[in-house]
């Protein structure tokens, strides 16, 4: 049987660990060629293409500082390169824009430097991302933004983290009305919170536990693979009706 995203290229950024991996090996298990990007940590990387490999599919791995808009042109050049190899020319047919700072301090102990890194990769990357891919993306194409249950939930003790948040919200609206007449859709998927190891100094302990499974109407801690799922649905063909949306998916927390 043909699997739904098979011919399909995809870009998953911060696709080494966390959510992240999950999507990546989502993807490849649909049929996708799935560059895996990773900024420091390479043998994560790496460790998932060999996964996706092992699994039968089929997989590259590039790395880039997404900091400043010149590691976003590096990530660009390194995957036109790449896709030109592995799959004939440098066409791309889903962005997941996953990578991101995942946590930030408090709000009187945010400072300016910290605000800036924060808004850096979690904002600024993937705006001028977009911007450079959309030569490359093809038309009926696939945009999926991971945002944050942060946006309907108040957790102001992450103030700084929140804000890149509703910015990703907004960008996704935009976004999609702009590249619609192209048939390409942008949508957003919300995690709550989800058992990866940036949760894993608090959510692995007795009262971490209990916390998450409360917060759910499902009474369970959500696991990247309920992401990822959710991802695969936007970035295959049973989704084309759907764009410019924020999908909750944080198992019904605080509802």
């Amino acid at each position: 049987m043909m699997k739904k995203l098979s011919g399909k290229t995809a870009l998953v950024t911060g696709g080494s660990r966390g959510i992240g991996r999950g999507i990546a090996l989502r993807l490849a298990e649909e049929g996708a060629l799935v560059a895996v990007h990773y900024g420091t940590n390479r043998p994560a990387a790496e460790h998932v293409v060999q996964t996706i490999e092992e699994r039968g599919g089929r997989s590259f791995a590039i790395g880039a500082d997404l900091d400043t808009v010149a590691g976003v042109t590096k990530l660009v050049q390194s995957l036109k390169t790449e896709l030109a190899l592995h799959a004939g020319d440098s066409k791309l047919d889903i962005l997941v824009n996953n990578a991101g700072i995942g946590t930030s301090p408090t709000l009187e102990e945010t400072t300016e430097e910290t605000f800036d890194k924060v808004f850096a990769v979690n904002v600024k990357a993937p705006f001028f991302l977009v911007k450079q891919l959309l030569p490359i993306l093809r038309d009926e194409g696939r945009i999926v933004n991971i945002s944050s249950g942060v946006t309907r939930i108040a957790y102001p003790h992450i103030m700084a983290y929140n804000l890149t948040k509703g910015a990703i919200n907004t960008f996704t609206l935009h976004l999609a009305q702009l590249l619609g007449p192209r048939g390409i859709t942008v949508n957003a998927v919300l995690p709550g919170i989800v058992d990866t190891d940036v949760n894993s100094s608090w959510l692995h302990t007795p009262d971490g536990q209990k916390h998450a499974r409360d917060m759910s109407a499902l009474g369970r801690i959500g696991q990247p693979s309920d992401i990822a799922d959710v991802v695969a649905f936007l970035a295959a063909s049973d989704s084309r009706w759907v764009t410019g949306q924020l999908i909750d998916a944080t198992g019904g927390s605080h509802l």
